[in-house]
């Protein structure tokens, strides 16, 4: 029989991810040894506190029913920890919606306010996921560039009057993927007073809230004006090595956080409820995990940028996730030099232009390998000529 797309699906490629990983498969066949530094994914665990939770309510009969939604403790817990950690009051009961992992609810969440013919606004390079969700409600993306002059925030005088008009939804990510960056309270205050004037509801991506190390990100909820036109997506995937429980969180404007969850009551049954569970433990946490948990990363930082400069590898320190933002040396492209540090070295790393055309002439590296295996990487850099 054959086997036909839709052509929705046209939309949705072979993704530079898994050609990636095809050829590091062919690579560790052949027998090479590959340092993967293209993933972001945690390799460090929960804290153990969240472990004794999930490992206790997961033995309880009464939790394997359907959750369908967020139960009130968790709503609750969630709304504690906006309380404590960025001084954003946010009210359990119509301002906090709980989804599958944060990017079930960035790619569901276009569908939901934007139609064929409208515009969204997104970071280029940004998350995958954006475009996954741009694609499926038939919205047209609008690249918003990311570039260091600007310090890596969007110019939003650039936007065209005629993109400003039909744009629905504006995507932002600060602490960002691929990007680093860092917002400041004067770009949101701008971002607000743009979405007021043109009636563009604002999604804030702050899956890297906690990953953080000398300066601490802002909520885009702590400005004020930021609840009356969006609203701010949230993870216990990065915060708290849960990225495998698949549960995380949409806070803000009720209004949007109602027409969510009507198209979340027709997708899904909710999350396992012992994951729930953990995942309260995690937010209520007041423990030093957050605080050892970036002094890890920021250790790998420091690490992989003190070595690549010593191999003439002149990169910029991050403020902020898991991610360094490197430029590619003169003459190659983005793919060109992955490939070949993948050839060379055994190193996988990201091609920046998988996130977007502004991210060509960079590269993403994770830091998600222990310091012992950066140093490693860095020493396989010295010994070849590839940087030379």
């Amino acid at each position: 029989m054959e086997t036909k797309l839709s052509q929705k699906m046209n939309e949705f490629g072979e993704s530079i991810f898994n050609e990636l990983a095809n050829y590091k498969k062919k690579k560790l066949l052949e027998g090479h040894d590959i340092i993967d530094l293209s993933v972001g994914s945690p390799d460090l665990p929960p804290p153990p506190h969240v472990i004794e939770a999930l490992a206790t309510h997961v033995q309880d009969p009464s939790l394997y029913g359907y959750s369908l939604t967020g139960i009130d403790e968790l709503h609750q817990a969630i709304s504690e920890y906006y309380s404590r950690r960025f001084d954003v009051s946010v009210t359990k009961e119509n301002e906090v919606l709980m989804v599958m992992g944060s990017q079930d609810g960035l790619v569901h969440f276009p569908m939901v306010f934007a139609n064929p013919g409208d515009y969204i606004l997104v970071p280029d390079p940004g998350y995958t996921a954006y475009a996954a969700g741009i694609a499926l409600s038939g919205a047209t993306p609008y690249g918003m560039p990311l570039k260091e002059e600007n310090q890596f925030l969007p110019d939003l005088d650039a936007i065209p009057e005629d993109v400003r008009e039909k744009a629905k939804i504006m995507i932002l990510n600060f602490p960002g993927n691929p990007v680093p960056a860092l917002a400041t309270a004067s770009f949101f205050r701008k971002v607000i007073q743009f979405s007021k004037k043109y009636q563009i509801i604002v999604l804030h991506d702050f899956a890297y809230s906690e990953l953080y190390f000398e300066e601490k990100p802002l909520s885009f909820l702590s400005v004020e004006g930021a609840k009356e036109v969006g609203v701010e997506f949230n993870s216990l995937s990065k915060s708290f090595n849960m990225a495998g429980c698949r549960i995380g969180y949409i806070v803000g404007n009720p209004d949007i956080i109602a027409a969510v969850n009507r198209l979340k009551s027709n997708l899904d049954y909710g999350v396992f409820l012992p994951i729930q569970k953990a995942a309260i433990a995690a937010l209520r946490d007041t423990s030093s995990f957050s605080e050892e948990l970036r002094e890890v990363y920021k250790k790998r930082r420091d690490q992989l940028v003190n070595g690549l400069a010593e191999v003439g590898w002149q990169v910029d320190s991050p403020k902020a996730s898991m991610f360094v933002w490197a430029k590619v040396p003169s003459g190659f492209t983005s793919t060109e030099f992955t490939y070949r540090l993948i050839d060379e070295a055994g190193i996988v790393v990201t091609p920046g232009n998988a996130f977007g055309p502004s991210g060509e002439g960079y590269v993403r590296i994770g830091l998600v390998q222990n310091e012992e295996t950066l140093k490693k990487a860095v020493q396989r850099l010295k010994d070849i000529p590839l940087l030379k």
